[in-house]
């Protein structure tokens, strides 16, 4: 099977809000090979006083909308794709909307839920709207995986080893170093 980790097809098009961080965190990441986008969207704030619930938990209305572009010459600019996404993960993915003690909250394992979730969702899940995987729909992949192809694929990887991290502390006994 081939090792979908080397493979990046074409640039980047990210699209982002005005959160002036992500302008220089991309161009830094990219090296200016990322095709960015920023839209920013201007809200009404006339219901803010609003006492009834119905109203209060509606989102305000949109009233401007502006798109700028940061890098290269990015097709679309919109967040609608990621929000999507976002929400997609957040449903599927129990562990970010759990209010529990009742599973494991240490990265590793975090990471390596979300991993499995994304390779899943783009080399074995059949999308209605494609008809196929995101993988085959790109050229990533030939075919459909299986759980097994799956399995095969990340089964012979070794798992990261714990990096153990001494800290010199100094204790202080009242008051004295």
């Amino acid at each position: 099977m081939q090792d979908l980790r080397q493979r990046v097809i074409g640039a980047p098009e990210i699209s982002t809000d005005g959160f002036h961080p992500y302008k220089v965190s991309i161009r830094d990441a990219f090296n200016g090979r990322a095709h960015h986008g920023v839209i920013v969207k201007t809200y009404s704030v006339t219901n803010l006083a609003v006492k009834e619930a119905a109203r209060r938990y509606s989102p305000a209305e949109v009233v401007a909308v502006t798109r700028e572009v940061e890098s290269g010459m990015p097709a679309n600019i919109s967040t609608s794709y990621v929000e999507r996404q976002n929400l997609t993960l957040r449903m599927t993915q129990k562990r970010f909307a759990r209010l529990t003690n009742g599973f494991s909250k240490k990265l590793d394992h975090h990471a390596a839920a979300v991993s499995l979730y994304v390779a899943h969702y783009n080399l074995c899940r059949v999308h209605e709207a494609l008809r196929t995987t995101p993988a085959v729909a790109l050229g990533v992949a030939e075919r459909v995986w299986t759980i097994g192809d799956l399995l095969d694929a990340v089964l012979p990887l070794e798992p990261n080893r714990p990096v153990r991290v001494t800290r010199n502390f100094t204790v202080i006994e009242g008051g004295k170093v």
